[in-house]
């Protein structure tokens, strides 16, 4: 353990004592003197009930930042009890594209009154924002820009910033625009800084620094955040004018998110998915996920029943059948993965893709005939019967080389016909070596001994 995460346990400790003795003013203190992200966590952390409880503690100042920083589940469970002039009033402070994140999660009536309470400047501003979907830039951009022109002396920028109370969070780059609110270029917060006050602007900016088209998807703004590990970046629309900035806070959440969609995904389950929620709510979202993997099991079993009589006959291959069922569910989840994962971060494409399919059947191949001649010694030993131990070989081979061809088409077929295959690609992955891998020994041994 961490100390953070030390750290984090003794805290929640010492809160859990003060509710469970009825102080409830010092565990008001201990709460809000946290940041918003460690409260948000140990409302997270919490049962049903004590998470309301601390949410009850929290003052009304901190409640917002407390807020964005919960799960989407968590803060509509929170959000839904509230009227609209209450969530107005939480979104002070917070940022764009955060305030577009929460409204765009309420019904749409709360989040109409939501924008009629606000002053018509900031309706404005975060109608801008709402009108793209959250998974992409538009959706991740703030409008909180300072912009500049090309013409001015460096002397005179530093003055313009001196006016300003303060400058947006993340800013490392002021932005360049022309009268037309075009984007043109970056001039660093570090060269400004550092160089003749009697530059221009012009002079001292950069411009090979591309900005990121609005409608971008989140997972490619963050791939581009990371090769050119950028804290902050232009956002224009489609004729170049600038339309905010994201910032590298925001790639982070996108970051995670994918993350947690693609272990969740795995198990059918939703990528907010709440550690702590109730029974009768959290039943139902597996139940679904349960009957889907039933129905191939039923598959498997189907094609068991074929092979019965052998079975009966021969009780060994009932011994044996899930050995070569698991090697190639084995095989096949590690090529599924490789690929789903290659997917996610843009390395597979149309030029690599056959490539890449050839691999992973040479790797089928390989491992199949390596550990296909380990079992044939073991079960031929075991039974004393060395026409079992080639029938189970042969099995083998074929079905780590069916998993490794499906375990890397799967994947690359279900993105064409626009399904997640994070989501979907394991329950087939793992009927067809199932499928096959029953149909090729029984089917073999049916031979042999019929």
């Amino acid at each position: 353990m961490s100390q953070t995460e030390a750290t984090s346990q003794k805290t929640f400790h010492k809160l859990t004592q003060a509710l469970d003795s009825g102080t409830f003013a010092d565990a008001r203190r201990m709460l809000n003197g946290l940041p918003p992200a460690d409260a948000a966590h140990m409302l997270e952390s919490s049962t049903p009930k004590f998470r309301h409880i601390l949410w009850q503690l929290i003052d009304a100042e901190n409640e917002g930042e407390v807020l964005n920083e919960l799960s989407d589940e968590l803060r509509i469970d929170f959000l839904s009890d509230m009227e609209a002039a209450k969530v107005a009033a939480l979104m002070e402070g917070l940022e764009d594209d955060d305030v577009a994140d929460i409204l765009q999660q309420l019904p749409e009536s709360i989040t109409r009154e939501v924008l009629t309470s606000m002053d018509h400047q900031d309706r404005a501003r975060l109608e801008r924002v709402m009108l793209y979907p959250e998974d992409t830039a538009g959706g991740l951009m703030n409008t909180d820009t300072i912009t500049i022109r090309a013409p001015l002396t460096l002397d005179v920028v530093l003055r313009y910033l001196r006016r300003h109370e303060e400058i947006p969070n993340m800013t490392d780059n002021l932005i360049v625009v022309n009268r037309l609110d075009k984007y043109i270029g970056m001039l660093p917060l570090r060269t400004l800084l550092v160089s003749d006050p009697t530059a221009s602007v012009r002079e001292m900016m950069v411009t090979d620094v591309e900005p990121i088209p609005v409608n971008l998807p989140d997972s490619e703004v963050a791939r581009m955040f990371e090769r050119n590990d950028w804290v902050s970046a232009p956002v224009v629309d489609s004729e170049g004018r600038l339309l905010g900035r994201i910032t590298i806070d925001d790639v982070v959440d996108v970051i995670r998110e994918d993350a947690d969609h693609s272990l969740m995904s795995m198990a059918g389950l939703d990528e907010d998915e709440d550690t702590f929620a109730p029974v009768f709510r959290a039943a139902p979202r597996r139940a679904v996920w349960l009957g889907i993997n039933l129905v191939t099991a039923f598959i498997a079993s189907g094609v068991i029943n074929m092979f019965q009589d052998t079975i009966e006959k021969v009780v060994a291959l009932a011994v044996l059948m899930p050995i070569v069922a698991s090697m190639g569910g084995i095989a096949g989840t590690q090529t599924l993965t490789v690929l789903v994962r290659g997917i996610a971060l843009g390395q597979v494409g149309r030029n690599n893709q056959v490539w890449l399919i050839n691999r992973e059947v040479m790797i089928g191949m390989l491992n199949g005939a390596l550990w296909a001649a380990v079992v044939a010694v073991a079960a031929s030993v075991w039974f004393n019967d060395w026409n079992i131990g080639m029938i189970i070989a042969a099995a083998m081979v074929i079905n780590l080389i069916t998993a490794a061809l499906v375990g890397a088409v799967l994947p690359l077929l279900m993105i064409r016909l626009d399904i997640d295959p994070a989501l979907a690609g394991g329950v087939v992955l793992t009927t067809v070596t199932d499928v096959v891998g029953f149909v090729s020994f029984l089917g073999l041994a049916t031979l042999v001994y019929a």
